[in-house]
């Protein structure tokens, strides 16, 4: 088959626009507690981590050693990654047989979607881990539909690394096989050394991790059983199909599931259909075991390719272009919510309730600056107990004078304190905290947008010492939550 060029200058302009605006907005509000989280274990490199493995850290490490505490360093490598994904999901639609209008729709309404942008616009691991599971898709479609089985191998190294970022990709390798199992076109290449080879080499690359995990009694099983007792019941299982299907806008969710039904209908297709069936395979999983919409979020894209290629065939020419701006437009509407575009002080007042990441990127800084105040007053030998990984995060990020613990989730690894390490700041505890004595409220967590977030109102208490010495108490202080 006749396959057209990829439309390389049009979706890089794309890409351009898309980093062009996530700079421009990369130090509007704060870090993120989950960026805080990631520095601070950035600076304890290990294999593994109660709550994640390594990658993520790792790139958190880097941009340390480049430029300590510095967001536009930190936050680059989650644009680089949105630019990955656009790019691989226009890929998608040229394999689907898109030309340059498909393919531009495919790369403008993927990066205009909301999800793209909020996992574009900060460090986390669902930003790796949306591009892991759009770079394997691609991939292995490509391998299927040009017959090249060695891009399994290629496939099986993606993986290896997008599981030592996030362990969902195991969903996503389990839905391609089931895919290319039940797809009867594709099922041949399961016959073939190449698709097993691909997956040991993703074995070997996460076999680190695997071992640390095992040295450390499991703590991921611990974490998704909170996360399934969160989610779970009728209405975690339909906020999961909610979440999944506007996560890039309620318009953008009927395209992907119109491309959904493309991909399992059309005849010349078939050789990508392993994604569909695989998607599907995936949301049913996590509809049984309890989980996030936004976990399928690397599925979605190619969904979201497959529709546009379709939307362009029967839509072609000038009412292409204004699909386009309509699924865009209807993205855009949305941006306030993820990612800041409004000053503070104007979302903080007008817009609270739209998303409780962004009032996560609000106050850190004024709560340092409290906490650092009551650490002035102490003697030498005080440190700072915080509540959640979040508080350790920024304590350490924005430095109080005093070194810092938290028994939560990977914090809980890098504790006790030394028996001899007293008084104690507590942070972010609203009554006085029950594990240690002699306590008095020295201040409280205030932010000066006023956001109303976890950590506003919340206390800061100054203690003679935990109740008994901290190897006695530690094993109360520490908890796995997501």
């Amino acid at each position: 088959m006749t396959r057209a060029p990829y439309a390389t200058r049009a979706v890089g302009l794309v890409v351009a626009a898309q980093a062009a605006l996530l700079l421009l907005i990369i130090g509007q509000y704060g870090p993120h507690r989950d960026e805080l989280y990631f520095s601070s274990a950035g600076q304890r490199l290990a294999w593994g981590y109660a709550d994640q493995p390594s990658f993520t850290p790792l790139l958190a490490a880097v941009s340390h050693a480049i430029a300590p505490n510095d967001l536009l360093v930190l936050r680059l490598w989650s644009i680089v990654a949105v630019a990955a994904v656009v790019a691989l999901a226009a890929q998608f639609a040229r394999l689907l047989g898109g030309g340059r209008p498909a393919q531009v729709l495919t790369a403008v309404t993927v990066a205009a979607g909301v999800c793209t942008m909020a996992v574009g616009h900060r460090l986390s691991t669902a930003t790796f881990d949306t591009l892991a599971w759009t770079a394997i898709a691609v991939l292995v479609t490509q391998a299927l539909v040009d017959d090249r089985p060695r891009l399994w191998l290629w496939a099986g190294l993606v993986a290896g690394i997008g599981l030592n970022n996030k362990h969902a990709v195991v969903f996503c390798l389990f839905g391609l096989l089931v895919g290319v199992a039940l797809v009867r076109e594709t099922r041949p290449a399961l016959r073939t050394p190449w698709p097993w080879l691909g997956g040991l080499v993703a074995l070997m690359l996460w076999i680190p991790n695997l071992l640390w995990q095992n040295a450390h009694d499991w703590p991921v099983f611990d974490l998704s059983s909170d996360i399934s007792e969160e989610y779970g019941g009728v209405g975690g299982r339909v906020e999961l199909l909610g979440q999944a299907f506007i996560m890039f806008s309620p318009v953008i969710g009927v395209l992907w599931i119109y491309g959904l039904v493309q991909l399992l209908r059309r005849p010349a297709w078939a050789a990508a259909r392993p994604v569909a069936v695989g998607f599907l395979a995936v949301l049913l999983v996590f509809l049984v075991t309890g989980g996030k919409g936004y976990y399928l979020a690397g599925f979605v894209v190619p969904l979201i390719a497959a529709g546009s290629v379709a939307l362009a065939e029967r839509w072609p020419g000038r009412r292409t272009v204004v699909a386009g701006a309509v699924l865009a437009l209807s993205a855009v509407v949305a941006w306030p919510a993820v990612i800041p575009v409004l000053p503070e002080q104007t979302y903080v007042d007008h817009y609270p309730k739209l998303d409780v990441d962004q009032l996560e990127t609000i106050g850190w800084d004024d709560h340092a600056d409290t906490v650092r105040a009551v650490v002035a007053d102490l003697s030498e030998g005080t440190v700072v107990f915080t509540g959640n990984y979040g508080e350790a995060g920024a304590m350490e990020w924005y430095g109080v004078g005093a070194p810092v613990y938290s028994g939560h989730n990977g914090w809980r690894e890098w504790g006790p304190p030394p028996e001899s390490a007293t008084p104690v700041v507590v942070v972010g505890w609203d009554s006085e905290p029950r594990d240690f004595e002699g306590c008095e409220r020295a201040a409280t967590l205030h932010n000066e947008a006023g956001a109303d977030n976890e950590e506003e109102g919340t206390g800061v208490w100054v203690c003679a010492g935990p109740v008994g010495s901290w190897s006695e108490r530690w094993p109360d202080l520490v908890h796995y939550d997501a």
